[in-house]
């Protein structure tokens, strides 16, 4: 399933709500700030309910720290959604893990214990990541349904149907 940064179709509600974390020195992850930049699935009709967070710092550009995936419903949503495929185990769907098939570095195992110990017990954070999925699923399914119009408006003008321009003369 093709993810995508929130803050792509988002820009203004992602610069104020996107999470972050300073870390302060003398802990044993380099110090500074670290950025939850949050990934949403853009496949049209997909009902995940899941989340992949990129945790980035500002220094290292777009060099992803840790990869955390987190899935926000019940183990029995997951296993009833994944009925549709063999290659999804229900057990790695639910709450966060470090997504084994993405990019990690030495320090996501302790991002990932930040992200559940401190970001994910933040009030209202795991509200904010469930109504940034609808706003950003509403979009996906909205631009889905736009194209499909477009493309039933192209097929309905085939050359036989199109309007004739009237000469004058």
């Amino acid at each position: 399933m093709p993810m995508a940064p929130f803050m792509e179709r988002f820009p203004e509600l992602a610069a104020r709500e996107t999470r972050s974390l300073k870390v302060p020195r003398g802990t044993p992850l380099p110090h500074g700030d670290y950025g939850f930049i949050e990934l949403y699935c853009n496949e049209p009709g997909c009902d995940c309910r899941r989340v992949t967070i990129l945790v980035l710092r500002p220094h290292t550009g777009w060099k992803v720290w840790a990869s955390i995936s987190y899935g926000w419903e019940s183990m029995d949503f997951y296993q009833k959604w994944a009925h549709t495929s063999d290659l999804l185990d229900p057990l790695e769907w639910q709450g966060p893990y470090l997504d084994p098939m993405a990019e990690q570095t030495q320090y996501s195992p302790l991002l990932l214990d930040l992200f559940e110990s401190i970001v994910l017990q933040s009030p209202g954070y795991e509200q904010r990541l469930k109504n940034h999925y609808q706003t950003f699923r509403a979009a996906v399914e909205q631009e889905g349904a736009d194209w499909n119009r477009t493309q039933r408006d192209a097929v309905g003008r085939s050359p036989a149907r199109r309007p004739q321009s009237k000469r004058r003369g």
